[in-house]
C-alpha cells in the first residue's frame, strides 16, 4: 500500500494549488441570432488547408473569428486547435500531416459566447515519406502543463495527467487510454473515475472523462461482507476516501471490452497499528468505448488472500512480515492463443500472482473461498509467477503487464517507488505459468531475483530536465507489426522553483523495437509520428547523445557525447576507439566491441522547436541498457 498512501498525501498538497473552477468552460451557444456558415475548402496541400465562412444576421457584435480543427474530435472547439480569421473570414491552417483527414469548423465570440459552425472534413493530400520528413511538424504540446491542470482547461489536456495508463486498440480505429485517478491538483476528483481518452495517431489524444462516475454499489457491502465472516464490526468509510488504481482494458472480440479496475478500501483491518484494509479488482464491460458512459459496471472479482488465517494484527510498520500475501491491486488481462482467460496482479506483498478466469463472465474460474486460511486454502487466489524476493512480503515490485509475442509471454513490471525511482524491467516465458527468467538467466518464478534489462529508467538528455517516475506501462500492437509502450513520465523535484512538480505527469507512448533474439526495446523518445523514412549510413556520422541506462536507485542517468566517424570509428564517448558498422535493412548499429543499437526516427524532444532525429536502444554484452539519439 505505499505506492496508494504517497500519492494521496503528495497530491492532497497540491490540492490548494490548483481548485477547480468551471468558470473557464466553453459554453455552447444553441440560441445566438448569429448564423455561421459551414466552411468551404479553398484549397488544400499535402501539409495545408484554406477555408473560408462567413456570418450573417447581428455580424456588428461579433469580437472574434476563426476556424477550430482536430484530426481526433470530430466536433471541435476552441479547446482543439485555433486559427485566426482574416477579415474575409478566411485563413489557412499549415504544419499539418499528410494524407489525413481533419475536423474543421467556423467559430464566432459575440454576446459572451461562442456560435460554431456545422463541421467540415478535409484531407490533406498524399505526400512521399521524404517529403513527409522535410515538411514533419512535431506535437507542439506543453509538457509543463501545470497553466492547464485543473479541471476547466480537459479539453486542453491531450496527454496532461496521466497516470498508470491503459491502453486498447478498437475496432473504430481509435485507441482508447484509460488511467489511475491521479492528477496535479486532485483535478481529477471533479469528473469521476477511470478517465479516459482516445487518440487515432498516438500524439494528438481526445479528452473523455470519467468511466466510473461513482463508487460501485457493491464495493462497501462487499467489503463489511468480508469483515463479518472474519469476526469484525460494520464500517462506513467515506466514499471520498477510496482508492481508484490502474485500470486494464482489453478487446474481448468485437463487440466487447472489458476492463478491469482496482478499488482500494481506506483505513485498518481493526483499526490503528494493524495492518491496511483490503483491495479489490473489480469488471466493467462496454460493447463500445466510443460511448464513455457505456461502461457497465459487472461487480466482484478478486480480493486480497492471506496465509495467516485471522491473525490480522501485523502492525502496520512491519512491511516483510504483512498480513496479506496477494495485494489484489494492478490487474492485467490476457487471453492464450488457446482461447484460456487469465488474470495477472498483485503490488508490493509476496509479489504477482496469475489466475485463470472464465472467458464468458470475465470472474475467476476457480471456485473462491474465504481470503484468508492456509496457503492450500487460498490457492484459487492465485499463483505466484514472479517475485524479488521469496518469502519477503514487501518487495518493491508492482504494475505487471503481461503480453503475448512471438512465442513468449513478456511480463513487464514497475520496480520502486513511483516518485522518482520507479523503472521498468521485463522477463519471459514460453508457458503463461512460467517460469518466467530475465535476459540474465534469473527465474523469478520459482527462486526470486532482481531481473534484467532495464527496459525504461529515470533519465536526461541535454536542453532538458529529463524525466522520472517511468513506470507502470501497457504494451500493445496496432496489428501490423509496431508495437508500443506507454506508461506515465514525472518532472523531477523543484523543477522551475515548482516544490510540486514531481506530481507533473504526463502520459509518454514510445516505440517498442525486438531484438533478434525477442527482447523489447523501448525507445528513449517518446513517439511523434515521425514519418518512416529509410535511415542512410552518413546521417549517423556526427555526435549523439549517449546514455548508459544502467540501474542506479533514484538517480536520472544522463547523457554524454559519443562522436562516430566516416571512417567507421568511435572518435569520442564511451566505446572511443571502436569501430562500428550499418545493418541498414534491420536498421542495426553494430561496434566491434559486440554491442548492436536498433535505430529509429523519433521525435527529438528537447530541441527547440521541436524537430525529428534518429535514436537507438540496445542491451549489451553485460545486460546493460543503452540509449541515445543524434545530435542535430
Amino acid at each position: 500500500m505505499k505506492k496508494i498512501s504517497f500519492i494521496w498525501t503528495f497530491i492532497g498538497f497540491l490540492f490548494v494549488l490548483t481548485a477547480c473552477s468551471d468558470k473557464n468552460d466553453i459554453e455552447y451557444d444553441s440560441g445566438s441570432d448569429i448564423i455561421v456558415s459551414k466552411p468551404e475548402v479553398l484549397s488544400v496541400s499535402g501539409t495545408s488547408f484554406t477555408v473560408a465562412s462567413s456570418v450573417s444576421g447581428n455580424s456588428d457584435a461579433v469580437v472574434k473569428r476563426g476556424f477550430c480543427y482536430s484530426a481526433n474530435n470530430q466536433t471541435p472547439n476552441i479547446n482543439d486547435n485555433v486559427v485566426d480569421a482574416d477579415d474575409s473570414f478566411s485563413a489557412t491552417v499549415s504544419g499539418l500531416m499528410g494524407n489525413t483527414t481533419y475536423y474543421v469548423c467556423a467559430y464566432i465570440y459575440a454576446d459572451s459566447r461562442y456560435t460554431y459552425s456545422d463541421v467540415l472534413t478535409v484531407t490533406t493530400e498524399k505526400q512521399s515519406l521524404d517529403a513527409q520528413l522535410d515538411n514533419y511538424i512535431a506535437p507542439s504540446y506543453e509538457d509543463n502543463y501545470v497553466s492547464i491542470a485543473d479541471w476547466s482547461k480537459r479539453g486542453q489536456w491531450n496527454l496532461s495527467n496521466v497516470h498508470d495508463p491503459t491502453v486498447v486498440l478498437a475496432e473504430d480505429g481509435y485507441y482508447y487510454m484509460y488511467q489511475t485517478d491521479a492528477s496535479y491538483g486532485n483535478a481529477h476528483t471533479a469528473g469521476g473515475h477511470f478517465h479516459g481518452r482516445r487518440s487515432k495517431n498516438l500524439v494528438d489524444w481526445e479528452y473523455f472523462g470519467g468511466t466510473m462516475q461513482n463508487l460501485p454499489d457493491w464495493v462497501i457491502p462487499k467489503l463489511n461482507e468480508i469483515r463479518a465472516e472474519m469476526g469484525l464490526s460494520e464500517v462506513t468509510p467515506a466514499v471520498s476516501d477510496f482508492g481508484y488504481w490502474a485500470p486494464c482494458v482489453r478487446k474481448v472480440r468485437d463487440g466487447l471490452y472489458r476492463m478491469y479496475y482496482s478499488i482500494v478500501c481506506p483505513g485498518y483491518i481493526n483499526g490503528n497499528g494493524t495492518w491496511s484494509e483490503r483491495a479489490f479488482i473489480g469488471l466493467m464491460e462496454n460493447d463500445n468505448p466510443a460511448n464513455n458512459d457505456g461502461w457497465i459496471d459487472k461487480g466482484y472479482v478478486i480480493t486480497n488472500a492471506s496465509d495467516k488465517g485471522l491473525n490480522y494484527n501485523v502492525a502496520a510498520d512491519n512491511w516483510a512480515n504483512c498480513y496479506y500475501k496477494w495485494n489484489a491491486i494492478d490487474p492485467s488481462y490476457i487471453i492464450t492463443g488457446d482461447g484460456k482467460h487469465y488474470l495477472v496482479y498483485g503490488s508490493w506483498h509476496s509479489g504477482i500472482a496469475l489466475v485463470e478466469l472464465d472467458g464468458e463472465t470475465g470472474k475467476v474460474k476457480a471456485e473462491l473461498p474465504k481470503p484468508w486460511g492456509t496457503n492450500d486454502d487460498i490457492a484459487a487466489y492465485g499463483k505466484l509467477i514472479a517475485t524479488r524476493q521469496m518469502g519477503n512480503r514487501w518487495q518493491a515490485s508492482e504494475g505487471p503487464e503481461i503480453v503475448y509475442h512471438d512465442g513468449y509471454y513478456y511480463l513487464f513490471m514497475a520496480y520502486d517507488a513511483l516518485d522518482v525511482p520507479y523503472n521498468t524491467r521485463v522477463a519471459r516465458a514460453a508457458d503463461i505459468e512460467g517460469p518466467y527468467l530475465g535476459i540474465d538467466g534469473t527465474d523469478i518464478t520459482n527462486v526470486g531475483g532482481d531481473i534484467l534489462p532495464v527496459v525504461t529508467h529515470p533519465y536526461k538528455f541535454n536542453k532538458s530536465d529529463g524525466w522520472v517516475g517511468i513506470s507502470h506501462c501497457c504494451v500493445f500492437d496496432d496489428g501490423n507489426g509496431n508495437w508500443y509502450f506507454a506508461s506515465q513520465g514525472r518532472f523531477p523535484a523543484n523543477v522551475g522553483g515548482n516544490a510540486y512538480s514531481n506530481a507533473i505527469m504526463m502520459g509518454h507512448v514510445r516505440s517498442i523495437r525486438w531484438t533478434e533474439d525477442g527482447w523489447p526495446l523501448v525507445m528513449p523518445e517518446r513517439y511523434g509520428a515521425v514519418p518512416k523514412v529509410a535511415i542512410n549510413e552518413s546521417e549517423l556520422v556526427g555526435n549523439w547523445e549517449h546514455i548508459d541506462l544502467s540501474y542506479s536507485y533514484a538517480n536520472q542517468r544522463t547523457s554524454v557525447t559519443m562522436t562516430l566517424s566516416a571512417d567507421h570509428k568511435v572518435t569520442a564517448g564511451t566505446w572511443e576507439g571502436a569501430t562500428w558498422e550499418f545493418d541498414s535493412d534491420n536498421n542495426i548499429l553494430e561496434f566491434d566491441n559486440g554491442i548492436e543499437l536498433y535505430l529509429q526516427r523519433e521525435t527529438d524532444w528537447e530541441a527547440s522547436p521541436r524537430t525529428h532525429t534518429i535514436v537507438y536502444a540496445g542491451y549489451g554484452t553485460n545486460n546493460k541498457t543503452y540509449w541515445g539519439k543524434k545530435v542535430r
